[in-house]
């Protein structure tokens, strides 16, 4: 069977060249995909990898950015925070075709929808959810010299380059016109907060982006998907991690998502449980909740101006920005302090 973006030959090659014995026949599968970077199981006679890479199609290398996330793995080997074992990093796309991270396969369970979560009492997935939290306040933690990441990212400016950011990304995205994203623009460019120090942030941080432990799935076995993360304002992390549980999220992605379930506690709940695990205070929390729900927002409507140009397909990518309003909407209460 063909496999897009995959040559298994020049993978094993590869391998071998970087010192990774090989024993017996590779087989490698696709474990994900989509708008996504594509994701591989990898298996010997004996090891089992995973090997990342961009999409075959429709990149954005700013959100497929594989030395981002194979130099931030690497630099939490051995830290408060669960990752996988780097193993090798093609920077140059040369076995591929593209930029390639592989990492030692982790054991353990993706919560990707609702139903998959009915497997959990509700005890264990409060406890998941406190889990998690605990790792994100760990992750920020972590001090960015003491790992080798200081030159990681450019912290100063980092919130306003941000509301800049997706300002932009809205006209080059937007499929018609809405008040609301201009009037959320103004409210969050005249509300920046003042400079918060520094930590490594994940930019992407929910709980189908970790990997739990199957046979105790109040544990998190590894924190995965790295491409966006970079030095900046650690309320950001939080307070997307919290617009994540928003049910209009769900057409977004086109699926009732995991971490939009009702039996998952509330995002103020998540927001204090962080307060409690770091000691950061959630100053200014309005504004970091308004700058998540307008990057949301845009995410949406790029998700169907993409569709539209042929780059994605199906119902669900054609509907994504029908999300937009509400997340523009619920970003302008937030900072009116009604949220």
């Amino acid at each position: 069977m063909t496999l897009p973006g995959m040559d298994i030959a020049a993978l094993e090659q590869f391998l071998r060249a970087n010192g990774v014995e090989v024993r017996g026949e590779l087989r490698v599968e696709l474990i994900s995909g989509g708008r996504s970077n594509l994701t591989f199981a990898a298996a010997d006679d004996v090891s089992r990898w995973v090997v990342r890479r961009p999409p075959v199609a429709g990149l954005t290398p700013s959100a497929h950015d594989m030395a981002r996330e194979y130099t931030v793995t690497s630099a939490l080997q051995g830290s408060a925070v669960p990752v996988a074992k780097t193993i090798a990093f093609d920077a140059t796309g040369s076995a591929l075709g593209a930029p390639m991270t592989v990492v030692e396969f982790v054991e353990g369970t993706v919560f990707r929808d609702q139903d998959e979560l009915a497997a959990l009492t509700d005890e264990q997935v409060n406890s998941s959810a406190r889990e998690l939290v605990r790792v994100l306040a760990d992750l920020h933690a972590v001090e960015p010299v003491a790992v080798g990441l200081g030159s990681f990212g450019r912290p100063a400016g980092f919130v306003t380059r941000q509301v800049d950011l997706w300002a932009s990304q809205w006209e080059r995205v937007k499929t018609r016109e809405l008040a609301d994203v201009a009037a959320l623009h103004a409210a969050l460019s005249a509300a920046i907060p003042p400079e918060a120090s520094a930590s490594i942030v994940h930019g992407d941080f929910r709980i189908d982006n970790t990997i739990l432990d199957s046979a105790d799935p109040e544990r998190v076995r590894a924190v995965v998907d790295w491409e966006l993360s970079t030095l900046g304002d650690p309320l950001t992390d939080v307070a997307l991690m919290c617009v994540y549980r928003s049910p209009s999220f769900d057409m977004i992605l086109g699926a009732r998502a995991a971490w939009t379930s009702p039996r998952l506690p509330s995002a103020d709940t998540l927001a204090q449980a962080y307060a409690t695990a770091s000691g950061r205070e959630l100053d200014n929390w309005g504004f970091y909740l308004a700058l998540a729900n307008f990057k949301l927002g845009v995410i949406g409507e790029g998700i169907t101006h993409r569709a539209r140009q042929g780059s994605d397909s199906g119902s669900a990518a054609d509907r994504a920005a029908e999300a937009t309003p509400e997340f523009m909407a619920a970003g302008l209460r937030a900072l009116k302090g009604s949220v």
